[in-house]
């Protein structure tokens, strides 16, 4: 009773005034209040869980990566052309293994951008409602697939048929790895487009076809010049999906880091040669143990590279519109 007076006491209202509609209320609302107190507690919990994760990943990349740079050159990292790591004599050039990335970041994205732009354009646009609702849960669930199920596509199913248009294609290569990430990132190009297309006003449309436009007009000459910079965002975080990528590279595209452009042969990324060392073949402590960790911090450096330009385009975009 004593608690109910306390709380009662803080009421902009006399004692003759209360109700029992009055005291429910003021509970209520101490209620609402001891709520919001613990959603904000819970939401900083999150907040302080993330922060900190962040920073002790960055303070091991940090960490190990110096101790693996007071044996090897920085330079000599960044410019070599031979990585051989695990073999006698070592060689920790890193460019064969940004190379293999990079065409599969490329050759993905030859595939991903134009269908998820033709996708979302048709998703936004010309299909009707029926259509949508079976388009829309596909695209779900492809990008709910586990990669390792996208390495073993590749393997079993997209190398044989490229056989037959290649057949000197080797088991392991460059161009399935880049097909099947292609197929993994296009949900989110094609997401993210379909985002920024219905984000315009409906009046730049609607202008178009008071103008007496053609529906393919209104598109090419009001919908994707109005959403360029979301369209390059998407292209971009796209770019860093591609790059993260590891088990459906490291299934497709084999372990073989070398120099080569040629798309029909075996290559290796930096997230296929992380998953190698990290097998526990290799002793914990040394340089090869510590060279993942350089690659590593590479492959962050140009992760948030990517990211920071999506965003600020994306954010540059906001302010326009």
């Amino acid at each position: 009773m004593q608690k109910q007076q306390k709380t009662l006491a803080h009421l902009p209202i006399s004692m003759d005034q209360l109700t029992p509609g009055t005291i429910g209320l003021a509970t209520g609302r101490k209620m609402n209040r001891l709520i919001d107190s613990w959603i904000r507690l819970v939401l900083i919990l999150c907040v302080a869980v993330t922060i900190l994760t962040t920073i002790v990943v960055i303070g091991l990349l940090v960490e190990e990566g110096f101790l693996f740079f007071k044996e090897v050159s920085l330079w000599d990292f960044l410019t070599g052309t031979k990585w051989t790591p695990l073999l006698e004599p070592k060689s920790f050039g890193v460019l064969p293994l940004v190379t293999g990335s990079l065409m599969i970041v490329f050759g993905s994205m030859i595939l991903a951008l134009p269908c998820g732009l033709f996708l979302s354009v048709f998703l936004s646009e010309i299909a009707s409602q029926k259509v949508k609702s079976i388009l829309k849960p596909v695209l779900e669930i492809l990008a709910g697939i586990p990669t390792v199920v996208f390495g073993y596509f590749a393997l079993s199913f997209v190398t044989p048929l490229l056989r037959g248009v290649f057949p000197d294609i080797q088991i392991f290569n460059a161009l399935a790895g880049a097909i099947v990430v292609g197929i993994m990132i296009l949900p989110t190009i094609a997401s993210l487009c379909d985002d920024a297309f219905r984000s315009l006003p409906t009046s730049l449309k609607e202008a178009g076809y008071a103008m007496g436009a053609t529906r393919f007009e209104v598109v090419t000459g009001i919908i994707l010049p109005s959403s360029k910079s979301r369209i390059s965002a998407a292209a971009i975080l796209g770019v860093s999906r591609a790059v993260g990528e590891t088990m459906a590279v490291t299934l497709a595209a084999g372990a073989n880091p070398t120099m080569s452009l040629d798309p029909l042969k075996s290559i290796q990324t930096m997230t296929a040669f992380i998953v190698q060392v990290a097998q526990g073949d290799v002793q914990r402590g040394g340089i090869e143990y510590r060279s993942i960790f350089a690659v590593g911090a590479l492959l962050f450096v140009i992760t948030l590279i990517m990211n920071l330009i999506g965003n600020r385009v994306i954010y540059s975009q906001k302010g326009r519109l």
